[in-house]
């Protein structure tokens, strides 16, 4: 049975673009049949990503109603298939992100997962990436801002049944100050599906002549190591996890759990 899974964030800015190619390719090389849709119809990244940016046939026609479904859908790397974005403004004024839903029901049973790579915070094509999916995975970086605008995303996704499965937390440094695993875990009461360290190669995969995803680009990079234990954890197999036993910013978890524990009571 195809599971479709949203990836989404709070806020921009925290690599959820970057987790999602990468993520999407670890699967690919773990056997898994994969459709990546790049959901962010206002900001698409995804196919700069992947150098797939000049796609003739877009997310943006299928909205319209101006192509087909199998027309959008490209042959990305190590078999991966890949649903861009338009860069057009103009179309993006235009597009009806309602239709998402059905688009991806209709070509999902082709793929043991599909991924859609939603835009950042809680606006309307977000949501409509929510109705499209089973489940979402949030992505967040280390800091009280960006747990706290994720936690509100969790809770959309819930209301419109996009199941959150869990976290995975981005460019941990290990520094001072940083939100412990544990702490996140309670806040967002999700387990976490992977730290992915900070990685200088990341950002150099993004300044090459040739855009490649860090997994292709640099395999034994340390977040690659990360990302392909991530898909591991998706798909079933068993990964030890390490989590800190020890927590020092208790009081940005009681400050950031005491703002929305109200709204988890509505």
């Amino acid at each position: 049975m195809t599971r479709i899974i949203t990836l989404a964030s709070g806020k921009g800015g925290v690599g959820k673009t970057t987790i999602t190619a990468n993520l999407g390719i670890a699967l690919a090389q773990q056997g898994q049949k994969i459709l990546l849709i790049d959901g962010d119809v206002a900001m698409a990244n995804l196919s700069l990503l992947l150098g797939m940016q000049s796609s003739p046939i877009t997310l943006h026609d299928v909205l319209l109603g101006e192509a087909n479904a199998q027309d959008a859908i490209y042959d990305g790397p190590e078999g991966i298939n890949f649903i861009p974005s338009g860069l057009s403004l103009e179309s993006y004024k235009r597009v009806d992100s309602e239709r998402l839903e059905s688009i991806v029901k209709e070509i999902a049973p082709n793929y043991d997962y599909v991924l859609i790579d939603a835009a950042a915070g809680i606006e309307k094509n977000v949501k409509a990436a929510f109705t499209a999916s089973d489940e979402t995975i949030l992505i967040t970086t280390p800091d009280s801002p960006s747990v706290a605008d994720v936690l509100k995303t969790k809770i959309v996704s819930e209301r419109l049944n996009s199941n959150p499965i869990g976290t995975i937390i981005n460019c941990v440094r290990g520094e001072k100050g940083e939100i412990d695993s544990e702490d996140i875990m309670k806040m967002l009461e999700l387990p976490v599906y992977g730290k992915v360290p900070y990685d200088p190669e990341v950002r150099r995969s993004f300044m090459q002549e040739k855009v490649q995803p860090t997994i292709l680009r640099t395999p034994n990079a340390i977040s690659v190591v990360e990302f392909k234990r991530v898909a591991m954890k998706i798909t079933g197999k068993k990964v030890p996890l390490t989590v800190k036993k020890k927590s020092a910013v208790k009081g940005i978890f009681q400050r950031i759990t005491s703002i929305f524990s109200r709204k988890k009571e509505e």
